[in-house]
């Protein structure tokens, strides 16, 4: 972006062919962002497939039916 504006305040015909030149060159983001995205996912899902199989965690994911009240105790007088 910073090219981008250095280019578009120069009026003259150079300032010019580097803004149109300079969009034809592959970026970080063309070259690499879906192999990185690709990468990202993988690695994501691998490490929590890792957990969820592996580590022997009990999840507890609804407490319906496990949690029970404690009996009701009157005090005797």
């Amino acid at each position: 972006m910073f090219r981008f504006a250095k280019a578009a305040l120069n009026l003259s015909g150079q300032g010019a062919r580097q803004v149109r030149f300079s969009s034809t060159v592959p970026d970080f983001h063309s070259k690499y962002g879906t192999g990185l995205l690709v990468g990202g996912v993988g690695f994501c899902v691998s490490v929590w497939a890792y957990v969820i199989t592996q580590t022997g965690i009990t999840w507890n994911l609804s407490p319906v039916g496990k949690v029970q009240p404690k009996p009701w105790r009157e005090d005797e007088e």
